[in-house]
């Protein structure tokens, strides 16, 4: 069943469209993969879906409902929560505090305390950090409160845009599993990220989306199969077998 559904969206920043009609669909509790290079109209897509901007052509529809042109805080209240590129922690507040942000709309005080707990469990670094101030978090950590603030909001779908961006290999591989653990607890995420190789591999589905048209979309081991993905997105090609072994993991 499709809880999220793009049709024919077009968005202009002023005289530049930045999509020109794309559709896609992200059914209940999938990882769908938004993947293409820089400027492709990856971040748009979900700034859009979020309600931070405004679409001049198509529909937005969420769990059957238009949402296309609804303030961003309604949307919210639906059940759509994005983490931004850049994490959008506040660094003058403490973790503890961001977290409290994050829980603000959770009217079940005691579904909203398991939830903490359980973040504080997935991230238990953070649980050491609680008092400290957001900002002198390193970025790993930083962005690992960004997720676990997203968490306690309840969403139903997880907008993630470039969750690996600036941080070091073992970070990025944690927060990976991190995201598979909260899809397999039944949360559906539509991920935009730079590393295609784990975008492919934590998704089901994927969309590669090329000056804001989709170029190409399907399973994502099949994308992840296809030469012209590799050789385009992987930084390989599929005459290189160890390269191969790695692309379908």
């Amino acid at each position: 069943m499709s809880l999220l559904e793009v049709e024919n969206l077009s968005v202009w920043y002023g005289p530049v469209q930045a999509l020109r009609g794309i559709s896609l669909r992200v059914d209940d509790g999938e990882v769908v993969a938004l993947i293409g290079s820089n400027g492709a109209g990856k971040s748009t897509t979900l700034r859009t879906i979020s309600g931070l901007l405004k679409p001049k052509t198509g529909s937005v529809r969420f769990d059957g409902r238009s949402i296309a042109g609804r303030a961003p805080h309604s949307i919210s209240r639906m059940g759509i929560v994005q983490v931004p590129e850049g994490r959008g922690i506040f660094d003058n507040l403490t973790v503890e505090e961001n977290l409290d942000l994050g829980g603000y709309l959770v009217r079940n005080t005691a579904s909203l305390k398991k939830s903490r707990d359980h973040v504080l469990a997935l991230f238990p670094i953070l649980a050491q950090r609680l008092k400290q101030p957001s900002g002198t978090l390193s970025g790993g950590e930083q962005q690992m409160l960004a997720l676990a603030r997203a968490f306690l909001a309840g969403p139903r779908v997880l907008l993630l845009d470039e969750p690996s961006l600036g941080l070091a290999p073992q970070i990025v591989q944690n927060i990976f599993r991190v995201l598979g653990e909260i899809n397999r607890e039944g949360t559906t995420i539509l991920l935009v990220e730079q590393n295609a190789r784990l975008a492919l591999r934590l998704a089901r589905r994927a969309y590669v989306l090329e000056t804001g048209q989709i170029q190409a979309h399907g399973p994502a081991r099949e994308l992840a199969a296809s030469d012209a993905i590799a050789k385009a997105y992987l930084g390989t090609s599929l005459g290189n077998s160890s390269e191969n072994a790695a692309s379908s993991d």
